[in-house]
């Protein structure tokens, strides 16, 4: 894309809900996108395709939530099978980006905002993608 920098799109995968979160188009912060739920790889793969074309991504970045240890679990090997699976179906570059504690610490703030259990449940996911993009942003010297 000529001009501006094309936004950056980060995941955070859920077993019901994907969190989404978008950069600005000059790479510089991380804002909300919205949450899809999840129905199965093919479909979720399908959906996240469609907003990668639809809003002009360049590059997906995928939560990938090793363990305290810095090893894989069962979670972070599901999101590496999602991320293959984006980078075999986009034209853009799919990469994943540690995410320990980024659900934990979105629930925190939160909490400490006086969210309502109900509502957290339906924005953390989508604020731990911010949070995962925000993270790789400010590493990348966004």
């Amino acid at each position: 894309m000529s001009g501006a920098t094309a936004r950056v799109l980060a995941l955070d995968l859920g077993g019901v809900r994907i969190g989404l979160a978008l950069s600005d188009e000059l790479g510089i912060t991380a804002q909300p996108a919205g949450i899809l739920e999840a129905t199965g790889a093919r479909a979720d793969v399908e959906a996240i395709a469609k907003i990668v074309r639809e809003r002009g991504v360049s590059r997906v970045v995928v939560g990938h939530p090793l363990l305290l240890s810095g090893q894989e679990g069962d979670q972070a090997r599901k999101a590496r099978e999602i991320a293959d699976k984006l980078a075999a179906s986009l034209d853009v570059p799919v990469e994943l980006w540690d995410e320990r504690l980024t659900t934990a610490q979105a629930e925190r703030a939160l909490v400490s905002d006086g969210v309502r259990r109900a509502r957290r449940r339906a924005v953390v996911d989508c604020l731990a993608a911010v949070l995962i993009l925000q993270s790789w942003l400010d590493a990348k010297g966004g």
